[in-house]
């Protein structure tokens, strides 16, 4: 029953924090794409974790990872008026990597692929 309520939990705080960078936050260093692809919030409900994917250039991630860095206060009084939780949880802003991995390791096995090719 526990894990079901913090699935739904961290659900319904990855659609809202989504809805406020996409809609809410106004910072001009928020220039690359932006995606939420989780949300981890701890039993106590006191932390959540939000991996965002960032996709830009090197300084556009930058400065879009501290612009969001920076207005965590906003996204956690904007998702404590949208998420009925006894307390908001503080929210940690982590940089998700797995989707550039992702592309890295396609890369290299489509190289293989090429050199078995000229092998043959």
């Amino acid at each position: 029953m526990a894990n079901y309520r913090s699935g739904r939990i961290n659900e319904e705080m990855k659609k809202e924090v989504s809805n406020i960078i996409q809609n809410k936050i106004k910072d001009p260093r928020l220039s690359a794409m932006v995606s939420v692809t989780g949300v981890d919030v701890t039993k106590d409900l006191s932390y959540a974790k939000v991996y965002v994917s960032i996709f830009g250039s090197e300084t556009s991630k930058e400065q879009s990872l501290e612009a969001l860095k920076s207005s965590v206060g906003f996204i956690r009084k904007e998702v404590g008026k949208k998420v009925k939780l006894r307390c908001t949880p503080k929210i940690i802003i982590e940089l998700d990597e797995s989707i550039e991995k992702g592309m890295h390791i396609d890369k290299i096995l489509d190289e293989i692929k090429e050199n078995k090719k000229h092998d043959n």
